[in-house]
């Protein structure tokens, strides 16, 4: 009955050094108002400077989400007041942002979609308020950080797709190394636009949900304020314009403000800073700043190196350990492991050696830097498969090359852990184990006497499990089973 209509507001803080019209420094934790100067506390007579690189990674952005850079580019003075913003004005784009016309295509659940990108524009960010009883604190060191702010249309119509649309967004500008993307410490937060009306009677009154700091408050938020404007145009009430908070103690979106248009803001071109034209030299720049995007790679690591669409999205969901997974394949492949060889690589970085950076809380960014190298990933794996060590001997080589550093094989070596294949070796280890086990022995008799081959095979697998052991898991499965028959067949109970 009712169609929805979602744009989203993404503010991201670009990770320069400094600030984006000073030389403060631009940095999260430090301690409050210590990162501060005229020019971002708003001093009369102070004069901005564009900070050259937060423009250059603002372009990157706005190109890796398909748009088109303007000839020539400038900032405005939005006018309003707010406790944390010393000047009273923040200076923003209006007529001319830095990125025009793009486009993020998202998927999920088997479905793909295509959201328009309207803008991004870079300004500066206010400073932070922080609520303590009846006291309100005033931290300024946020204020003139380069923000980032990618406009789309209004073409998501559910919570599930804000949320994965902001997904994807973050996954791209963390590839693009323009933004950190922690949503907690508010260095990508997201604003949202929804409004609702009958179908085919296009947009619906606005309402604007501020400061979402995760995926998943996005979703809630607008999923909540889609069913609280369906109820009241069922019970024949207007929807007002304004701007409202997700309470996520409560659940629910509360009334903040009534909702500005552009108009009320009253831009005029920033009289301190230039007409930006970009020139040949920084438009190469924004170009050699642009990588592969996350969906790409994806796509490209399916078709070229046979892991699972599972396997790729988890992969590429950090950029340094889908690099990491490449430069491991690669190595795989100049060793003549074979075209499986990429498969059994992601197998083992999606487990063990996450498991192993979970555990020792290693972030992947650092992986390069492992003793485990992706040259020695893949001659660890290569080793399993060619039967040299068993999968359980493995783990342990893996946790000893991260210890001592050296390669698989030398470990293999000293430990003494090559895989047994010696048919007359392990036939050896069957009779000494069996020789202790008669009641298996016997129940296995038994069961074959009775067809009951559930229990045989239970038995059997017991066995073979107490053979392993005996070896330290070095004997070869395959071959113990067999010489394992080989004695079950002239086992005699009455012997």
């Amino acid at each position: 009955m009712y169609q929805s209509f979602i744009g989203l507001e993404v503010h991201i803080h670009l990770l320069t050094q400094t600030k984006v019209f000073c030389s403060c420094r631009s940095a999260f934790g430090d301690e409050p108002n210590t990162n501060v100067c005229p020019v971002c506390l708003g001093y009369p007579g102070v004069l901005p400077s564009l900070n050259r690189e937060a423009l250059r990674m603002g372009a990157v952005v706005a190109r890796s989400l398909g748009c088109a850079i303007p000839e020539k580019t400038w900032f405005e003075r939005k006018q309003y007041f707010y406790p944390d913003m010393p000047k009273n004005y923040q200076i923003s784009q209006f007529a001319s942002p830095l990125g025009q016309n793009g486009y993020l295509d998202i998927e999920g659940k088997g479905s793909r979609k295509r959201v328009r990108i309207r803008e991004c524009h870079l300004e500066e960010d206010a400073g932070k308020m922080i609520h303590a009883g009846t006291v309100s604190l005033l931290d300024y060191n946020r204020a003139g950080m380069p923000l980032l702010e990618i406009v789309t249309e209004p073409d998501l119509e559910t919570g599930e797709e804000a949320e994965l649309f902001i997904r994807h967004l973050r996954r791209i500008v963390r590839y693009l190394g323009v933004c950190d993307g922690n949503m907690e410490e508010g260095s990508l937060r997201a604003d949202a636009n929804v409004s609702i009306n009958l179908r085919g009677r296009g947009l619906g009154s606005k309402v604007e949900i501020k400061n979402l700091n995760s995926s998943r408050f996005v979703r809630l938020g607008l999923d909540y304020e889609i069913r609280r404007q369906e109820t009241m145009l069922e019970e024949g009430r207007a929807v007002a314009q304004e701007t409202r908070l997700w309470n996520e103690n409560r659940d629910r979106t509360e009334p903040m403000r009534s909702k500005e248009d552009s108009k009320d803001y009253r831009y005029f071109p920033e009289p301190d800073l230039p007409v930006f034209v970009p020139d040949v030299e920084f438009l190469a720049s924004v170009e050699a700043g642009r990588t592969e995007l996350p969906l790409d790679r994806m796509k490209r690591l399916v078709r070229t190196c046979g892991v699972t669409v599972e396997q790729a999205e988890l992969i590429c969901d950090e950029k340094p350990l889908a690099d990491y997974f490449e430069a491991a394949a690669a190595e795989a492949r100049n060793l003549g492991h074979g075209d499986d060889a990429p498969g059994r690589i992601a197998a083992w970085l999606l487990s063990d050696v996450k498991r192993v950076l979970n555990r020792d809380r290693i972030s992947p960014e650092t992986i390069f830097s492992l003793a485990l190298t992706p040259k020695r990933l893949a001659e660890l794996a290569g080793l399993v498969s060619a039967g040299t060590v068993s999968g359980k001997n493995a783990r342990e080589v893996l946790e000893a090359v991260l210890a001592e550093d050296k390669d698989p094989e030398a470990i293999i070596r000293e430990r003494g852990w090559e895989r047994i294949t010696d048919p007359e070796l392990i036939a050896g280890t069957v009779r000494s184990v069996c020789s202790r086990e008669e009641k298996a022995l016997s129940d296995i008799a038994k069961a074959m006497l009775d067809g009951n081959e559930k229990r045989r095979a239970a038995l059997e697998t017991y066995l073979v499990g107490k053979i392993l052991a005996a070896t330290g898991g070095r004997a070869d499965p395959g071959i113990t089973r067999t010489q394992l028959g080989v004695f079950l067949a002239a086992y005699s109970p009455d012997r």
